[in-house]
């Protein structure tokens, strides 16, 4: 019997081999959830080669690359009250995706969990899970495990209401620090994240990624974002201190450019998050800078 509480939404881009592993692994899940996955204008057959190995997985072929928006068009294709996200190089452990459930289930006010993420073929935690484990972020007393000011979308499990309320994931931002985002926009709803280390999903990065295009892209985001959500003081700070250490080079240059680009829209999107959220996230300024996670030199 399949867990009715939860769906799956995978993206994926160009990766036909990956992507068909990957959907086998989700059809081999205990909890056997009902699975969507979003092509993002792939043009190497992936959406044909799932279609035709896995009959009964929704597969919606996309005409553009449209990134994380891939994540709400297939989210609208479900009905369950939980969606997980998965990448086209993550899976999930068996019985995570009940786990999360359980969690969501047991305390309303939660928005999304996220799973501990280990590294394949090592077995290692990914660097970023320390930071998740050890998060500065102050929480209500109920929270099942540490509180979170972002998340890691393809190793999470998001309630759906919370989701629609925050309006999903920024198409201005395609894909690379997309979360950051709608993290913040949660928690301004009054919603709340959380790390669970019972939940796992494994890792394995595709060779066939462009990393310059995604530090590109990461580090024009991470400029919006501060821009768009952060109070003047500390988006002036961050805005200094990622000036300071990211790398002087060309792709760097395009980012800002890129950034700059977009402040017409920058202006008129502008809505500093609330002064409690603020200052509950404060701490995470500090635990950034020291991050060796987050460095803009793919």
């Amino acid at each position: 019997m399949s867990d009715q509480r939860i769906g799956v939404v995978m993206i994926t881009w160009q990766r036909r081999d990956e992507a068909l592993a990957a959907v086998q692994r989700l059809r081999e899940l205990p909890e056997r959830p009902r699975v969507v996955v979003v092509d993002n204008g792939s043009a190497d057959g992936t959406a044909e080669a799932i279609r035709s190995a896995y009959p009964d997985v929704e597969v919606v072929a996309l005409t553009e690359n449209k990134g994380a928006v891939g994540r709400n068009i297939g989210i609208e294709r479900l009905s369950t009250p939980y969606v997980a996200f998965c990448d086209d190089d993550t899976w999930w452990e068996p019985g995570s995706l009940a786990a999360a459930a359980d969690a969501l289930d047991r305390h309303p006010r939660l928005a999304l969990v996220n799973a501990r993420i280990v590294v394949e073929p090592s077995g290692a935690d990914d660097p970023i899970v320390a930071e998740l484990r050890d998060s500065p972020v102050p929480g209500p007393d109920w929270m099942p495990g540490p509180a979170l000011g972002s998340f890691l979308a393809g190793a999470s499990v998001v309630r759906r209401e919370a989701f629609d309320q925050a309006g999903g994931f920024s198409d201005r931002l395609w894909l690379g620090g997309e979360e950051e985002l709608l993290a913040t926009d949660l928690l301004s709803a009054g919603w709340e994240l959380c790390y669970l280390e019972d939940l796992v999903v494994h890792h394995r990065a595709s060779v066939l990624r462009d990393a310059t295009h995604r530090r590109r892209v990461g580090l024009r985001n991470t400029l919006w974002f501060t821009w768009m959500r952060r109070p003047m003081r500390p988006a002036v700070r961050r805005t200094l201190f990622l000036a300071r250490t990211v790398p002087r080079d060309r792709i760097s240059a395009l980012a800002v450019a890129d950034a700059l680009r977009g402040l017409p829209w920058l202006v008129n999107a502008r809505n500093p998050r609330p002064a409690i959220i603020e200052a509950r996230l404060a701490a995470l300024d500090e635990a950034q800078r020291r991050s060796t996670a987050r460095r803009y030199v793919g």
